[in-house]
C-alpha cells in the first residue's frame, strides 16, 4: 500500500497527491438538515417528539439521533452550525466520507447517552448539535494537534483548545445551568478517541500481502 493509498484510507495529513474536496457536501448538508429541522420546529412545534428526555429514551429511542438536528433557539443553532462549518469542513476534506458521518452521528448519539448516565429520570428535553461539534473538534485535536485556532482571538494549537474547552465543561458539571456539560465532554472524548485510532491504523506497519 503506498503513501496517498494509506492517507486515503485513513485521513489525509496533507494534500500532497491528492486534489482537496473543493465543496463540503457532507457538512454543508448537515447544517441544511439542523436549519430546516429548526423551521419545521418553529411551524409545527415537533420538538416535543424529535428532542431528547432522559427518563423517556425508552419509549423513544429515536430521540438519541433526532435530538441532534433540533435547536432552542436561532443563536443556539447559529453558533452550533458556525463552528460546524469552521471545523467540519476542514475535517471532511481530510477523512473518508463514512469516517465523518461516524464521528457525527457517534459523537452526538453518546453525548445524548452521557446526559442520560447522568441523570436517568430527567424530564428537561435535550436538543443540538453540540456534542457532534464537539466530537470533530476532539478529532481534529487527536489529527492535527498543531493546527493553529483562534479561540476569542487568540491563537492556540488545536489541541490546547481541546483541553480548554474540556476544562472549561467539566467545571460547568458544578456550576448550575441549562447546559448539558457531560454531553459535551462524551462528544469530545469520542472524537479524540477516533481520532486516535485513526492515528494508529495509518502507523501501522505496511505487510508485503498489503502493497
Amino acid at each position: 500500500m503506498d503513501a496517498d493509498m494509506e492517507a486515503g484510507f485513513y485521513y489525509q495529513p496533507a494534500f500532497v497527491g491528492r486534489r482537496r474536496r473543493d465543496w463540503p457536501r457532507l457538512t454543508v448538508a448537515l447544517i441544511a438538515i439542523c436549519t430546516a429541522a429548526f423551521v419545521l420546529d418553529m411551524l409545527t412545534g415537533v420538538s416535543d417528539w424529535l428532542a431528547f428526555t432522559p427518563a423517556a429514551m425508552s419509549a423513544q429511542p429515536w430521540t438519541l439521533v433526532t435530538a441532534i438536528f433540533m435547536h432552542a433557539g436561532f443563536e443556539h443553532l447559529f453558533f452550533n452550525m458556525f463552528a460546524l462549518y469552521i471545523f467540519g469542513a476542514y475535517l471532511e476534506a481530510r477523512v473518508r466520507p463514512e469516517q465523518f458521518l461516524l464521528l457525527f452521528f457517534a459523537a452526538g448519539i453518546l453525548g445524548n447517552v452521557a446526559y442520560w448516565a447522568t441523570d436517568p429520570s430527567g424530564i428537561v428535553p435535550a436538543v443540538g448539535a453540540s456534542g457532534a461539534v464537539y466530537g470533530v473538534m476532539g478529532m481534529l485535536a487527536a489529527l492535527y494537534p498543531r493546527l493553529t485556532v483562534y479561540v476569542t482571538f487568540v491563537p492556540m494549537p488545536m489541541v490546547f483548545a481541546a483541553v480548554m474547552w474540556f476544562l472549561l465543561e467539566f467545571v460547568g458539571f458544578f456550576t448550575p445551568s441549562d447546559i448539558a456539560h457531560q454531553a459535551h465532554v462524551a462528544g469530545l472524548a469520542a472524537g479524540v478517541l477516533y481520532g486516535l485510532w485513526l492515528r494508529r491504523q495509518r502507523d501501522k506497519p505496511a505487510y508485503f500481502w498489503e502493497r
